[in-house]
């Protein structure tokens, strides 16, 4: 009897043990989240592929190598083939022509197609496509099908975990701001750790702030999973922030891939340097290898003496200083402030420029002696100067 009894108080001992230790767990959960599963990052390539939609031409031989861990960013106007990319890399669409290739596997070419579930590739959308039926638990667990059930629960509950909603999961999606459901919907897309992850638009339904922090979030699990990934986007600020590269695509073909630097610095054509940063755009035309212009003469290669060209002035590239400011040694072009536009941390003013045509669009911080009516002076750096034949492919 004695013995038996000794025998009962043990196992309520360890009840009791375990159940504080599972609920200090799933506070230390909530509190403090784990960190992501690793994934196997995969080289995602892409080599001539084409998309013809009858008479139009989607893509156009593109290819673009993507290295694994690597995250790239698609950035370009609307209609320009990025999402076409992105389904044909997800499964969703067949290439025309050419191949993909996922860790130098063929998953797509005129003679072999793998479907998407078979890629190893994760899905987020812009409209997040949650079910509403399911709860928010059973939505993150979906993509775990081949784990038991409650296998699958206990991951789906971790990634939750880590993104901060534990606490939402027998819930149901329509609770939930649009900020938490992208949050859902990107621990579903982890949560099977993918080796390419696969993202389009997705941050553009959110409000500006809540796009800021869901891109450093999206990053920082981006990090931790290692997982290869491919991000449209027409924002070049977003493209910047989140991409190690950033490919430039233009009806249905790349234009420049290369880091957010090596773009802004070296755009190769105006379309390029106009996603990138404010410019004045100001026509010139080409002599003897070279352009005039009122702050200097720059050099123009690859131009054809008397042929027309772009001299390309970056609003933020230019000093603007009150009359009376400045080293008086110091090369500067004198203009009158036509108007001053107040934006926060920077004011647009229009200048009227000695040498110049038409009026230059600087930005620049707040200042006294800026004021419309006022003279002031500008310095213009040549090495912020760009020059390009004519281009009007404009962003639409």
């Amino acid at each position: 009897m004695a013995q038996g009894a000794a025998r009962f108080r043990l196992r309520v001992a360890n009840w009791i043990f375990n159940s504080w230790r599972t609920s200090a767990a799933e506070t230390a959960a909530e509190s403090e989240p784990a960190r992501a599963g690793t994934s196997f990052a995969a080289r995602l390539t892409f080599e001539a592929v084409r998309k013809q939609y009858g008479d139009r031409a989607a893509l156009s031989g593109l290819s673009l190598d993507i290295a694994p861990g690597e995250i790239v960013c698609l950035l370009g106007p609307s209609g320009c083939g990025k999402t076409t990319l992105l389904r044909i890399a997800a499964g969703i669409e067949r290439p025309t022509g050419g191949r993909v290739l996922i860790s130098d596997r063929e998953v797509a070419s005129d003679t072999q197609f793998v479907p998407p579930e078979k890629r190893g590739v994760g899905l987020m959308f812009q409209d997040f496509a949650l079910f509403p039926h399911l709860t928010i638990l059973d939505n993150v667990a979906f993509g775990l099908k081949a784990l038991p059930r409650e296998d699958a629960r206990r991951e789906a509950m971790r990634m939750l975990s880590r993104v901060g909603l534990a606490r939402y999961g027998e819930q149901y999606p329509h609770i939930l701001s649009g900020g938490q459901q992208q949050r859902v919907a990107l621990a579903r897309a982890i949560v099977p750790r993918p080796a390419v992850m696969l993202m389009d638009e997705p941050f553009s339904g959110l409000d500006v702030q809540l796009r800021d922090s869901m891109q450093e979030e999206t990053l920082r699990l981006m990090r931790e999973t290692r997982a290869t990934s491919m991000i449209v986007t027409h924002h070049p600020e977003e493209a910047m922030r989140l991409g190690d590269r950033i490919a430039v695509m233009r009806e249905g073909a790349l234009v420049q891939t290369g880091s957010a630097q090596d773009l802004y610095r070296q755009p190769v054509d105006l379309f390029v340097a106009r996603l990138f940063s404010e410019i004045n755009e100001v026509p010139v035309r080409v002599a003897g290898g070279r352009i005039a212009s009122p702050f200097g003469s720059l050099a123009a290669p690859g131009l054809a003496d008397g042929s027309e060209a772009i001299l390309c002035i970056r609003q933020r590239g230019v000093g603007l200083t009150a009359l009376d400011d400045g080293k008086a040694d110091q090369p500067a072009l004198r203009g009158v402030v036509r108007s001053a536009k107040f934006l926060g941390d920077a004011v647009r003013y229009e200048v009227a420029v000695e040498g110049f045509d038409r009026p230059l669009n600087v930005r620049a911080a707040p200042g006294a002696g800026r004021e419309p009516g006022r003279e002031v002076r500008l310095v213009i750096d040549p090495d912020d100067v760009l020059v390009f034949p004519p281009n009007d492919n404009k962003l639409t």
